[in-house]
């Protein structure tokens, strides 16, 4: 379960549950494949650490025209 950070103030920053989650699972996504070394090296999921960044404004919603 996602504790830290909140869900409500995830969802604030990125304006909608759906766009929330596709990011997120995006970025995991990318995690795992590209940086999953990383990830065990410092003990925390993807999911986790993708939702983190979103949190910290590291990771930014882009829209494609």
């Amino acid at each position: 379960m996602l504790i830290d950070p909140p869900i409500d103030k995830l969802i604030g920053q990125v304006g909608c549950k759906y766009a929330l989650v596709c990011l997120v699972a995006q970025r995991a996504r990318f995690l795992e494949d590209k940086k999953a070394d990383y990830l065990a090296q410092i003990n925390d999921n993807p999911i986790s650490y993708a939702s983190k960044e979103v949190y910290n404004g590291k990771v930014k919603l882009a829209f494609e025209d």
